[in-house]
């Protein structure tokens, strides 16, 4: 396969008819997208995020927003899988281990490796719990590494796991954790509402003691608001944006034999540009609106335009395997996959009828 050197080349053509016509077949238990990410790699789709000092093609923050948009069209659960990939590689890239970044960045931008990142711990997952649920003690080598990280993709398959730990100070790590250290222990991760193939689930750790040079960074209060490491952004919105263009895009083709959808499936599509036209404007340093504001409208987008679609398949997208059906059920992901509450509220506000702003529509 060609490489995708920008947005307009072909082989990203190819590469995301590629991407649509194996996603089905992730449905079945069990599956990973091993042949997916394969064909990202020989394509250079992970080139995309890295400097050209460590052999990527540095993309802009737009032209990456547009490139998730459209592998996320073509398969969901893929572009998903390459989010943490490159959410682990970002977290190296601005690490404070030199040692990590020579070892690791060459064979993960090639795409012969992969990593993935455990921390949402440390953001939106686990907040209630009244003690850290991966807790960490400082040694003189490194840190002893204790409790687990419920949220993982891929950690069966990852050389590395980018993850988060907090001390007794309260203070957090981050650390690159080489999966094959004593301790670690990847459990088997449980069948999803959608993207199970996704293989995300929690990890283990028993006294495991990582050497001080797999520290990132920390540490420190709060470490994902630390520089670089921050979490947040958007391209979770951007995901959302390609699953409903994979949904508008069946429906307009739907509208051309039945002239009812006509109108439904153009003010679909007008939402999906305006937002993709606001969520561009954002990455480039020109926000309209906040990056939560982004999130509840794109998840929203999805719940809305998905549903349509199995509206317009009729009885046919609710039979297993029918894409309607899918495109629902990934859906669905989003109200659950690093929302925050602002934005988990704002939706709940508008399933309730209630409006974004909490106010009672007319």
């Amino acid at each position: 396969m060609s490489e995708v050197t920008s947005l307009d080349n072909p082989a990203l053509g190819e590469l995301c008819e590629q991407l649509a016509r194996l996603s089905p077949g992730l449905d079945a238990p069990g599956e990973w997208p091993a042949e997916q990410l394969q064909m990202c790699g020989e394509a250079g789709v992970f080139r995309w995020f890295a400097p050209e000092a460590w052999g990527g093609w540095a993309w802009s923050e737009e032209q990456l927003l547009r490139g998730y948009i459209r592998l996320a069209e073509a398969c969901l659960t893929t572009t998903f899988v390459i989010t943490q990939r490159m959410g682990a590689v970002g977290r190296i890239l601005a690490g404070d281990s030199q040692f990590a970044r020579e070892t690791l960045l060459p064979d993960l931008v090639a795409g012969h490796t992969f990593a993935t990142v455990g921390i949402s711990h440390l953001t939106t997952s686990r907040q209630h719990e009244t003690k850290p649920v991966l807790r960490a003690e400082e040694t003189a080598n490194g840190f002893v590494l204790e409790g687990y990280s419920p949220w993982v993709t891929g950690a069966s398959a990852a050389q590395h796991i980018v993850l988060g730990g907090t001390l007794a100070s309260g203070d957090q790590i981050l650390v690159a954790l080489p999966t094959d250290l004593p301790g670690v222990k990847i459990e088997a991760p449980p069948p999803l509402v959608a993207l199970s193939a996704s293989q995300t689930g929690s990890v283990q750790l028993r006294q495991v003691q990582v050497e001080r040079r797999w520290l990132l960074a920390g540490p420190t209060p709060q470490v994902m608001k630390q520089g670089a490491a921050r979490t947040g952004g958007l391209q979770t919105s951007a995901l959302a944006v390609g699953l409903a263009s994979a949904a508008i895009d069946y429906l307009e083709r739907q509208a051309e034999q039945r002239v009812g959808l006509a109108s439904p499936a153009a003010a679909l599509a007008e939402e999906r540009d305006e937002l993709t036209r606001d969520l561009i404007e954002h990455a480039a340093g020109r926000p309209g609106c906040s990056a939560d504001e982004l999130r509840t409208r794109a998840n929203s987008l999805a719940l809305r335009s998905t549903q349509a679609a199995l509206v317009a398949a009729k009885g046919a997208g609710y039979v297993a395997g029918h894409a309607a059906g899918r495109w629902c059920r990934e859906a669905l992901f989003f109200l659950v996959w690093s929302c925050p509450q602002p934005v988990a509220e704002a939706n709940l506000c508008e399933l309730a009828g209630l409006g974004f702003g909490g106010e009672q529509q007319a």
